[in-house]
């Protein structure tokens, strides 16, 4: 059974965009692949159940969030796409997510881990922050990257969250424990966002929880009826 990427979409609480950018990265099971754009029921009743990240003992004042689109081919030293999708391998997955971006790099450092989001969704986790090369541009026109960033998860199934990569480092294993899988709303106007560690769960959860089992109640009865 599936429902329209509108439906899915007012159950998400996101755009119909931001939908079939979530469907392009691979980590939604069962999309038809042909025809009309439509998101499985059954994996939307999953996202329904997916838990706000828990940043509170994380440490930090904030976290940096990296906010994802999917894969797209570049033409660039040392990769060839930017953005996230299952389709790579773990070396080529973060080639496409190790910058370049506009940010405030010790601001991103400082948090020590930075969850990639597609849609709100944390898909993959980098660690390793420190430290940081910038473009060499002026001002707020710089660009950095992160060369000794690591990839300490990635999924591949966001309906059933479990970390595809099996980091060496205990630490790199908690970290992508505590957020892969998790809803991580967040707010910018470029690819990074930055959000406050010690209010995210309580304030966000409760109402974002009662929306979309409203969305996904009416969601089922339009795709009953179709």
């Amino acid at each position: 059974m599936f429902v329209t990427t509108g439906q899915a979409g007012s159950a998400l609480g996101c755009s119909i965009p931001t939908v079939k950018k979530l469907m392009a990265t691979g980590v939604v099971p069962g999309v038809r692949g042909t025809g009309r754009q439509v998101f499985p029921l059954a994996a939307l009743q999953a996202l329904q159940d997916r838990p706000v990240a828990d940043l509170g003992g994380l440490g930090t004042v904030e976290v940096a969030v990296l906010r994802s689109d999917a894969l797209r081919r570049v033409d660039e030293p040392g990769r060839e796409w930017v953005g996230f999708g299952t389709a790579l391998d773990d070396a080529q997955l973060l080639a496409s997510l190790s910058g370049w971006w506009r940010c405030d790099p010790a601001r991103v450092a400082a948090g020590g881990v930075l969850p990639v989001t597609v849609a709100g969704f944390v898909v993959a986790v980098l660690t390793g922050l420190t430290p940081w090369e910038s473009d060499g541009a002026a001002g707020t026109a710089a660009r950095f990257r992160f060369p000794a960033a690591r990839l300490a998860g990635r999924l591949t199934d966001l309906t059933a969250p479990a970390n595809a990569v099996g980091p060496a480092d205990p630490q790199d294993a908690r970290l992508a424990d505590l957020l892969l899988g998790t809803r991580l709303p967040s707010v910018s106007g470029g690819p990074i966002a930055y959000v406050p560690t010690a209010s995210v769960a309580a304030p966000v959860a409760a109402p974002v929880a009662a929306s979309v089992a409203a969305s996904v109640a009416a969601a089922v009865v339009a795709a009953e009826g179709e």
